[in-house]
C-alpha cells in the first residue's frame, strides 16, 4: 500500500487492445512504471515505436509511452515476476455455439501462474460470467505457484467500462467497480485503482463485480431489443419510431431513450448477456427475457435486407445482380472498432441474395482478418466520390459516422436505406429514403 502511494510500484497489463492500452496510459500518467504484455508482436512493435493502432488513442500519447523510461512492452510472460500487479485485459468472445470462449482467460492464467511471487495482485478486467475469478484464475494460480490467496497473493475483479470514441468519458474518468477476494485484496486493488481513476466503487467480492458488468450490458441489450421490436411494429403501422422516441424523451422522469438499429455490435452488448445465460443453466435457471432480447436484436439485419429488397423493387430492380454499398463497417460511429459489427451480417445476407456488395468506412480502409467473417479479409473501402457512389443501385447506411457527408450522399444516390436515422432533417424526398 505504501509503495502504491509512493509510485514505487510496477503495473503489468496483459492485452494491449481497446481496454489494455488506455489503461496502460492512465497508470503511466500517474507516475507508475508500466509493462505491456501481448502475444501480438505487431502491437509490441507499435508500442515500442510509438505508432498508435487504435483510432481513438492519440499518436502523441503512443509516442510518449515509447519514449518513456517507465514504460516497456514485451511478449515474454516471464516479466510477470518483475511487476507488482498484473491486470488481465484479454478477449472473452463466444464460440460457434454461442457459448463462452474462455480460452484466452485460461491460456493467459496458465502463462502468468509460473511467474507469480509473494505480494502479487492479480486483477481480471475482461467481461465474463460470475465466478470466473473464483473458479478459474485463483485455483490455477494457487495450484501452479503454491501461493495462497489472501495470504501470499491477492485477487480481484474490476470490470472494464471502456466506451471507445466517447468524448465525455475516458478510462480515468469512469468510476471503477472493484471486488476483491478478501478484505486485503480489496484494499490493495482499491488503492491501486484509486490512484489513477476518478472514483472507485467497492463491492463485496469478485463474483459481485463480475455480475455488475453483465447487468450494465444486459440492461442495454434488453432495452435496445424493445425499441427494435417497436420499430417493426410502428413501421407496419406507418409510424416513425424515431419521432416517437424524440417525443417520449421530453418526459422529465420515468423514461430513458434507447434507439433502434440494424443489430448489435461491439464486444459487449451482443456477447456479454450470453455469459450469464450459460452460467444460469448450471443452477437450473433459464434467462428467457435475456435470450428473447438476443433473438430480437440478432434478427434486425434481416429486416434491413428486406427493406433493401423493397427499395430496389420500387425502382423496378432485382436484388440479384444489383450493386449495394454499405456505409459504415465499424460497430458504432466515429471509431475503427468493427468487433461484432452488424454490417458484416448485413453484407453476408445481401451477398446471399446474389447482390454485389462493397463498403465505405473512412476509419477502416482495409478489413483485417476476423474470426467469423474471413471471406471479407483484405476487402478495401471504396472511395467517396460522386462517380463511385452514384454507380450503386442502393446505399445502406449501417453506421452513422459524423465524418460522412450525408448531403453529398443525398445528391449522389436516389435509393438510400437508412438504419440510423442519419438522413433526418436533410430534406430528402420521401421516395428516396427507406428507413430500416
Amino acid at each position: 500500500m505504501e509503495r502504491i502511494g509512493s509510485r514505487d510500484y510496477t503495473v503489468g497489463i496483459v492485452g494491449l487492445g481497446y481496454v489494455g492500452l488506455p489503461l496502460l496510459w492512465v497508470f503511466h500518467q500517474q507516475g507508475f512504471r508500466v509493462v505491456g504484455i501481448d502475444i501480438d508482436e505487431a502491437k509490441i512493435r507499435a508500442l515500442r515505436s510509438g505508432n498508435s493502432y487504435i483510432k481513438h488513442f492519440p499518436q502523441e500519447q503512443m509516442q510518449t509511452l515509447s519514449r518513456s523510461q517507465r514504460c516497456s512492452a514485451t511478449a515474454d510472460f516471464s516479466v510477470v515476476h518483475d511487476v507488482d500487479a498484473i491486470i488481465l485485459c484479454v478477449p472473452t468472445p463466444l464460440n460457434l455455439h454461442r457459448e463462452p470462449d474462455m480460452s484466452y482467460i485460461i491460456s493467459t492464467t496458465n502463462a502468468i501462474a509460473p511467474h507469480l511471487k509473494r505480494g502479487h495482485l492479480v486483477v481480471l478486467e475482461s467481461t465474463t460470467y460470475p465466478g470466473t475469478t473464483d473458479e478459474i484464475i485463483r485455483p490455477t494460480c494457487e495450484r501452479v505457484s503454491g501461493l495462497r490467496s489472501g495470504v501470499d497473493i491477492f485477487f480481484a475483479f474490476s470490470p472494464e467500462r471502456e466506451d471507445p470514441g466517447n468524448p465525455h468519458f475516458g478510462t480515468a474518468t469512469i468510476p471503477k467497480v472493484v471486488g476483491g477476494d478478501g478484505a486485503e485484496a480489496l484494499a490493495i486493488a482499491d488503492a491501486l485503482y484509486s490512484s489513477a481513476i476518478v472514483n472507485t466503487v467497492r463491492v463485496s467480492n469478485p463474483k459481485t463485480a463480475e455480475a455488475v458488468k453483465l447487468l450494465e450490458n444486459i440492461f442495454r441489450s434488453v432495452n435496445i431489443a424493445l425499441v427494435n421490436e417497436l420499430k417493426l411494429v410502428f413501421h407496419a403501422m406507418g409510424i416513425d419510431v424515431h419521432e416517437v422516441i424524440e417525443a417520449a424523451k421530453t418526459k422529465p422522469f420515468g423514461f430513458m431513450a434507447f434507439y433502434p438499429g440494424p443489430g448489435l455490435g461491439g464486444h459487449c452488448i451482443p456477447i456479454d448477456p450470453f455469459y450469464l445465460t450459460w452460467k444460469a443453466r448450471e443452477y437450473g435457471l433459464h434467462t428467457r427475457f435475456i435470450e428473447l432480447a438476443g433473438e430480437v436484436n440478432t434478427a434486425m439485419p434481416q429486416f434491413v435486407v428486406r427493406r433493401t429488397i423493397e427499395a430496389l423493387n420500387d425502382r423496378k430492380k432485382c436484388m440479384n445482380g444489383s450493386r449495394i454499398l454499405c456505409v459504415g463497417l465499424a460497430y458504432k460511429p466515429d471509431v475503427d472498432d468493427m468487433r461484432e459489427s452488424p454490417t458484416f451480417v448485413v453484407m453476408d445476407l445481401l451477398e446471399r441474395e446474389k447482390a454485389h456488395v462493397d463498403y465505405y468506412d473512412p476509419y477502416i480502409p482495409t478489413i483485417p482478418p476476423t474470426r467469423e467473417h474471413a471471406a471479407w479479409t483484405g476487402r478495401t473501402s471504396v472511395q467517396w466520390r460522386k462517380d463511385v457512389i452514384s454507380s450503386y443501385d442502393a446505399v445502406v447506411i449501417v453506421t452513422n459516422h459524423r465524418s460522412v457527408n450525408y448531403r453529398e450522399l443525398l445528391a449522389w444516390s436516389d435509393t438510400i436505406v437508412d438504419t440510423r436515422n442519419a438522413m433526418q432533417g436533410l430534406g430528402a424526398a420521401q421516395e428516396q429514403i427507406w428507413k430500416a
